[in-house]
């Protein structure tokens, strides 16, 4: 019987069926011609041959790879448009025996990704970045790309990228070999077969870097596209081989690869109970017991007002004492560019339950500072909620909302009466906590002890939460007798 030597089949890191589509699963989604089908297959051999199929974690972009997640057959994980390094620098330090590769295209790493794969080379991570450069935005239909070589035709450059007006091309290979950090930095070519087999050297070789712990290794792989490039398959492989080598010339730009040792794991995570120490802060005493009742709570804020009259600093009171009462809380700022007089706003959330996001779009408390808050803020106040105008009614064309509790009450001008008209935000809170009864005293004294650095101050803003419960109360009082 025939012996047979199979030379070449379908690596076994491939899933065998790529169910992107409902038929043709045998196919991927890329061109006749397309680089990304060989570059794919030549991380794939490579990860068949280290043996690291089990441990491997690919990063892929946005751009056309965006699916290589339904044909590599290893821990995948998509990232935001050109954070592809930046995500994959997050896996290896919180996996440091995963082999983590950053699949990335010219306009994704060399465009919106720049920041992240500069420093991401510079501080050396142990990652593998493949990036695939065929100078133009492929998936979109055609835009010059940072890459896209002086006098190249595309959509946004229609009579030919023009250095003076465009820039010249970015050639990634050169820029990171000025820093110290990367250990083997290569280019590479898809034009013939045996550009193919030199790159397939390289990939293997940047990958077993990785597996030694060596560090940062990128291969940049120039690929064809014939559909954007308006060229045959043969014509776009020509392509490669003499126009874009001569832009980005093939070759080794960097290898340390002997020279370099295994780097040291990033110091490992600390236990969750000595982080306050670490941090300078008291550890919490978990003897205490939450200092609110038992009762479910879920207490959505929008603290609105002018820049200067301490919206955010109210927000912070708050978020801190639902903290200290032992509750759930988020604080989220909002404010425009001015420091003072501009729109300022801010979310703050208080529950019994953990919080799924930090935003309040319908409040059942809106604590409104001026009147243009006031009017902006009041139709989202859920059914059942409360309203505090700092006024002394409320303005010409505000109607009170049925079923909503709204109260005025001129906070500044108590405030002013303490002589600090800038405490007007703390009576404001003091006035929330006599009327909803919300937080105890206990807590928000605990969180004004711990914001609050001047003595002055600290005794101001006591005064001013002391007047805002006993505005609050005569208020009510009043509109209890009227209602008599």
């Amino acid at each position: 019987m025939a012996e047979y030597n199979i030379l070449h089949e379908k690596a076994h890191c491939f899933y065998a069926e790529y169910e992107r589509k409902g038929e043709l699963q045998h196919q991927t989604h890329y061109c006749p011609g397309c680089g990304h089908g060989i570059a794919h297959k030549l991380i794939a051999q490579a990860i068949d041959q280290l043996g690291i199929q089990d441990r491997t974690i690919t990063v892929s972009p946005v751009g056309c790879g965006v699916f290589a997640y339904y044909y590599l057959d290893t821990g995948n994980i998509q990232a935001a448009h050109g954070r592809a390094s930046a995500v994959a620098t997050a896996a290896k330090r919180s996996r440091p025996e995963a082999v983590v590769i950053s699949y990335q295209g010219d306009g994704d790493l060399a465009a919106i990704g720049t920041a992240e794969i500069i420093h991401a080379a510079n501080r050396g991570e142990n990652i593998t970045v493949f990036f695939i450069n065929n100078g133009i935005y492929g998936m979109t239909g055609g835009q010059m790309a940072p890459t896209t070589p002086v006098g190249a035709k595309s959509t946004t450059t229609p009579f030919g990228r023009n250095a003076s007006s465009e820039g010249y091309p970015i050639k990634v290979c050169e820029l990171l070999s000025t820093l110290e950090a990367p250990v083997y930095l290569e280019r590479v070519g898809l034009g013939n077969t045996k550009q193919i087999m030199a790159a397939s050297r390289a990939v293997k070789k940047a990958l077993s870097n990785q597996v030694q712990g060596l560090g940062f290794s990128l291969i940049e792989i120039l690929s064809p596209c014939p559909t954007i490039w308006k060229l045959t398959p043969v014509k776009a492989a020509e392509r490669v081989r003499e126009e874009m080598a001569a832009v980005f010339p093939l070759g080794v730009y960097k290898d340390r690869s002997k020279q370099a040792t295994p780097r040291a794991n990033p110091h490992p995570v600390p236990p969750p109970a000595e982080i306050p120490a670490i941090l300078g802060l008291e550890a919490a005493d978990k003897s205490k017991t939450p200092r609110t009742s038992a009762t479910p709570v879920d207490w959505r804020i929008r603290v609105a007002g002018f820049g200067g009259q301490g919206v955010l600093m109210l927000g912070e009171v708050l978020a801190e004492a639902g903290l200290d009462a032992g509750l759930e809380v988020s604080w989220l700022p909002s404010y425009g560019p001015e420091m003072r007089s501009g729109t300022s706003n801010c979310h703050v959330r208080i529950s019994t339950h953990p919080i799924a996001s930090p935003l309040v779009a319908k409040p059942n408390i809106l604590l409104a500072l001026n009147e243009p808050s006031l009017k902006k803020f009041l139709p989202a106040v859920e059914p059942g909620g409360w309203v505090l105008y700092n006024g002394d009614s409320l303005p010409e064309g505000v109607e009170p909302r049925e079923g909503v509790n709204i109260q005025a009450i001129p906070f500044t001008q108590l405030a002013d009466t303490l002589g600090e008209a800038r405490a007007g935000n703390i009576v404001t809170l003091g006035a929330l906590l006599e009327l909803t009864g919300m937080l105890k005293q206990e807590a928000v004294d605990n969180a004004l002890a711990l914001l609050v650095k001047s003595p002055r101050w600290l005794d101001i803003d006591r005064q001013a939460l002391k007047a805002g419960r006993q505005a609050a109360h005569r208020n009510e009082t009043a509109q209890v007798e009227v209602c008599r």
